[in-house]
């Protein structure tokens, strides 16, 4: 075969690959990140899982590439594009924005290493054991199943009127209820009545105010979970509106108007998801990998919402704040 000929059928050859082919030979590895949550809602959290690959030399655009999906909130859009990022065959499926995104990519492959930031892993479904999480999953635990305790018992001290607390949850997110029955339980425990109400689509929320306020409560828990993050300056709105104390699970929320916050720090969470990533694709099994726990928890508290509220709050309250915004 003459030289000519042959770099030409070289060159057809490598044209007909299909292109996530191309894009791991040109780019590096392909990384496919799928996500419940939304471009703009993840931006803080992206740059973290980001910093976590750029430490073993991974950079999008780079040494690596990386194709997105975001559900913007529907989580039933999970599954399409969980399937159509599956296809591409990228060396590893990244599932950003809770439990919901790690059940799709699960149902999409069983061999793909998967990486995940979920609330509440195990009760979700997502992984039986945090130790052996499974033969290609692995991720961070927010612990957010044993924090609904926590953030009820701050925003009782805050609030310490009595009556109803509330809780806001989105059954389509935590599956089982759960979460409910553990705010159930912290209720009880500090004796005060508990209104559950659930929403799961924006006309939702707005009826779930409704409900607390004829049920005129005193407070209200928000559940950890992407659908309202996704709805953040809404339900701060609604809180307002209403004259409602409210509790949330990260910092954003008072960042932008709400009372208080309490949880892991999203940031740091997704650190730890892009270095077990990096680790991966530097040749570590994704079997031997145990979940992560976060080891840093933040409370937030907006003073400036409190005094909206005529709310004061208690100096043992303010001396274990990591962030006091005014």
């Amino acid at each position: 075969m003459k030289r000519r000929e042959f770099i030409s059928l070289v060159g057809g050859g490598l044209a007909a690959l299909p292109s996530f082919v191309r894009a791991q030979s040109q780019d590096g590895p392909l990384i496919a990140f799928l996500s419940s949550r939304s471009a703009e809602d993840s931006k803080p959290h992206l740059a973290g899982f980001l910093r976590g690959l750029e430490a073993f030399g991974y950079v999008d655009g780079k040494s690596a590439k990386i194709e997105y999906r975001w559900a913007n909130g529907q989580y039933d859009q999970l599954n399409k594009l969980a399937s159509e990022l599956v296809t591409l065959q990228p060396a590893i499926v990244v599932a950003a924005g809770g439990a919901p995104s790690a059940l799709a990519a699960k149902a999409a492959t069983s061999t793909i290493p998967i990486f995940f930031v979920a609330g509440d892993p195990i009760n979700e479904g997502v992984v039986t054991s945090l130790n052996r999480p499974g033969a290609n999953i692995t991720g961070v635990d927010l612990m957010s199943g044993e924090l609904t305790g926590k953030r009820l018992e701050l925003l009782a001290q805050v609030n310490p009127v009595g009556g109803a607390i509330g809780f806001l949850t989105n059954i389509k997110g935590e599956g089982d209820g759960r979460h409910a029955k553990d705010f159930q339980t912290a209720a009880a425990g500090i004796q005060r009545e508990a209104v559950i109400v659930k929403a799961s689509t924006d006309s939702e929320i707005e009826n779930a105010f409704d409900m607390l306020a004829q049920k005129r409560v005193t407070g209200l828990v928000v559940e950890n979970d992407p659908f309202f993050d996704s709805r953040r300056r809404r339900l701060i709105q609604l809180t307002a509106e209403r004259a409602i104390p409210a509790i949330y699970h990260i910092r954003e929320f008072p960042a932008e108007g709400g009372l208080m916050s309490y949880g892991a720090n999203l940031v740091d969470a997704y650190n730890q998801m892009g270095v077990l990533a990096g680790r991966v694709l530097k040749g570590a099994k994704v079997m031997d990998l145990p979940v992560i726990r976060p080891t840093r928890f933040e409370l937030a508290i907006n003073l400036s919402t409190a005094k909206a509220l005529r709310i004061i709050i208690p100096p043992t309250v303010l001396a274990i704040a990591d962030e006091i915004m005014e």
